[in-house]
């Protein structure tokens, strides 16, 4: 285990007890804490409730002190103190005392998995629950009970946080994440810490795109930045929303609805030439914040990459996605991933042949002693390769998908060839 894979895990474990939702103060000490770590000052935005974005308006605010169902000794037999997901999010203020009959309608567990507490939230329906491990629902006896939720559901604002790390040309690459989640590893702490491991990666090293790194609330916090952005959305040209990377599934790219974009090419290609167990898969207007970016009004290039897939594995959306679930090595791996397909991005490009009127001589021009220098085997193949298709048309991404070797390779031979003069950018 690296130390990135720590410092990432870390991160993760340090954000895990706070009770995030779609508004209210979790989100902005989430936000908080991960611009401490970014390597440039996280831009903050607050929008006020009640504003219209796009076919939505952003909600009132909430925020939750303390909530818990007691027996008639007093003691708490449901606490949110112990877990924040406890406390169905968005429930409204209660105070009552009822018996478990009355209670049972705001009662939730999962029958299937009885020592598990899921996950679920109210946020545009005002009501209120608590959610529990069967097991725990099992064992309440009939009687009444003292029910609070000490919350707040009142006008306030929409947070949402923004890192841009420019490049050399304004064409923005986006990576999108969701912090509306509360106590899951998986969902969406994991995407969260490698967010910030490749944002620390990138800072360090140049740059041909300008990234954009939004944290926002899942849904409503990218229909808000779309709203508000229109100018920096026009700009992006490849993106990503990452999702669920801690886990030890093998990798899921999802497609941009075009399928053809070429974040799916750079994605495919990195992920092949990684020779980690993966699968690429089609668009489907299901899943994370990809829909919006992906909505006909807007048409970004953004797929998604993930591990464990949305609503695909038992420990989705339930307790037993914690920390223990996630791991340091996985993390690590995922970053690695992400910063795999950056670079084929970063490194792609069209060429024109300046010799090209047959096979010039590599060996006239010193480019066979060249290759001695490196580690990359075929080279001598990579830079025929790059040749036949340097006509301004063809890239290095179409090379490597109709050869089947590694971009590595053919960037390298595209630099040798570049050098010795026998090629340039079209």
């Amino acid at each position: 285990m690296g130390e990135r894979g720590r410092d990432m895990f870390e991160l993760a474990r340090e954000l895990y007890p706070i009770c995030r939702s779609i508004t209210g103060d979790g989100v902005r000490e989430t936000l908080r804490i991960v611009g401490a770590r970014l390597p440039a000052p996280l831009a903050v935005t607050e929008v006020a409730s009640g504003t219209p974005v796009l076919d939505w308006t952003v909600p009132d605010e909430w925020n939750i002190r303390d909530a818990w169902i007691a027996d008639a000794s007093g003691r708490r037999v449901v606490d949110f103190r112990r877990s924040s997901l406890h406390v169905v999010s968005y429930s409204v203020p209660v105070r009552a005392r009822m018996t478990l009959g009355e209670l049972r309608p705001h009662l939730h567990a999962l029958p299937d998995r009885p020592d598990w507490v899921p996950y679920r939230t109210s946020y545009y329906e005002r009501s209120w629950g608590f959610c529990l491990s069967q097991r725990q629902l099992d064992a309440l006896p009939d009687g009444e009970y003292d029910v609070a939720v000490d919350s707040t559901l009142a006008p306030g604002h929409l947070t949402y946080g923004e890192l841009v790390l420019p490049g050399a040309t304004d064409a923005e690459v986006l990576v999108s994440t969701h912090v509306c989640h509360p106590s899951l590893a998986n969902d969406n702490l994991s995407a969260i810490a490698v967010s910030v491991a490749v944002a620390r990666a990138l800072a360090a090293r140049p740059r041909r795109h300008t990234f954009r790194f939004v944290y926002a609330p899942g849904t409503i916090g990218a229909i808000t930045w779309l709203a508000r952005n229109r100018e920096a959305a026009a700009r992006v040209r490849h993106g990503l929303t990452l999702v669920c990377l801690g886990d030890a599934a093998p990798f899921t790219y999802k497609r941009t609805i075009d399928g053809d974009a070429e974040i799916d090419r750079a994605a495919a290609v990195a992920l092949r030439d990684a020779g980690a167990a993966h699968e690429v898969i089609d668009f489907f207007p299901y899943g994370y914040d990809e829909r919006q970016y992906n909505s006909p009004g807007f048409r970004l290039p953004v797929g998604s990459l993930m591990r464990g897939r949305h609503g695909r594995f038992p420990e989705y959306h339930t307790s037993a996605d914690d920390l223990s679930f996630i791991a340091p090595e996985r993390l690590e791996e995922s970053a690695d991933a992400v910063l795999a397909v950056v670079d084929v991005l970063e490194g792609d490009s069209r060429y024109r042949n300046l010799a090209p009127e047959g096979e010039p001589q590599l060996g006239r021009r010193g480019l066979y002693r060249a290759m001695g220098g490196t580690d990359i085997p075929d080279l001598n193949l990579a830079m025929l390769w790059v040749l036949a298709l340097s006509d301004g048309r063809h890239t290095l991404v179409d090379a490597a998908e109709r050869s089947r070797m590694s971009f590595r390779a053919l960037r390298a031979a595209a630099d040798l060839l570049l050098a010795a003069g026998l090629i340039e950018e079209a």
